[in-house]
């Protein structure tokens, strides 16, 4: 019996010494930002979301009902695309505007750059979110959204995560702004993907409107502090280098001209005015 208690502690230190190797081996596969922690806060530079009884708030709802027309519909089945928010997905999602096939094999100076200015971006979001606690459309009227809700399911808070300002968008639009500084001659086509990107998640249903121009604003807010940075200017120059070289020889983006389209497509609906 005590050679068992003996040994007790022995155990219980190799299990916490296992699940601490696990936890830092999680944490070191998380992409670090270019910004300290209290650097910035993005809540106090966005607007705050619209409520009950706010203008804003009946407008969000309009155009909800009315872009539920657009289901099954292409540019429908693209905002479903676009609600893919990996990687690859991404960088599938803007090879066309930047003119190139982009993976995470041929440019990885790229994915690194992006995926640090998004862990600064993401993080600001994710913290708006929890200060706005705005709900999302589809929780408040009654209609189909292009992805599963489970998606948007929080399980550690055990209820549906919150719109405002939108994640997806926030996202979208760091790409943008970061491809734009690293192919400046491609802005206007990265900058109208980045656009559609955003205007995918109110299509979608998933978000508010006002959530999308919300995540475009805190993606710029944030980007305009992390731009600032050495380390973020030696990324950049690298990931530069990085796609000259793949724009010379690499695969060309295929569906370029379909996709065109329905980015030029203005989804805005027109709304019924009260006079």
């Amino acid at each position: 019996m005590i050679e068992v208690l003996m040994r007790r502690p022995a155990k219980i230190a190799f299990l916490a010494a296992m699940i601490l190797g696990a936890t830092s081996g999680l944490a070191a596969d998380r992409p670090v930002g270019y910004l300290a922690e209290g650097e910035f806060d993005v809540t106090h530079v966005l607007e705050p979301a619209p409520r009950a009884g706010d203008p804003r708030y009946e407008t969000d709802r309009k155009i909800f009902k009315a872009t539920r027309r657009m289901i099954g519909s292409d540019r429908w089945k693209m905002a479903a695309l676009d609600a893919e928010t990996g990687t690859q997905a991404l960088l599938r999602d803007f090879s066309c505007s930047v003119g190139i096939k982009l993976t995470e094999q041929n440019s990885p100076n790229l994915v690194h750059l992006l995926q640090r200015a998004g862990a600064d971006t993401g993080r600001q979001s994710s913290r708006a979110k929890e200060v706005f606690q705005r709900h999302r459309p589809f929780t408040i009227d009654r209609g189909q959204i292009c992805q599963p809700q489970s998606e948007l399911y929080d399980e550690k808070a055990q209820r549906m995560s919150y719109d405002y300002p939108s994640g997806h968008t926030t996202r979208g639009w760091t790409w943008a702004l970061v491809l734009t500084a690293v192919a400046p001659d491609r802005s206007q086509q990265i900058l109208e993907r980045g656009r559609a990107y955003g205007d995918s998640r109110f299509i979608c249903g998933a978000h508010n409107e006002s959530a999308v121009e919300a995540g475009m604003v805190s993606a710029s807010a944030t980007m305009a502090v992390v731009s600032t940075k050495t380390s973020y200017q030696a990324d950049l120059a690298a990931a530069r280098t990085e796609l000259q070289t793949l724009r010379l020889n690499g695969e060309k983006a295929e569906g370029c001209d379909a996709e065109a389209t329905l980015v030029r497509q203005r989804v805005m609906p027109k709304l019924e005015q009260r006079h």
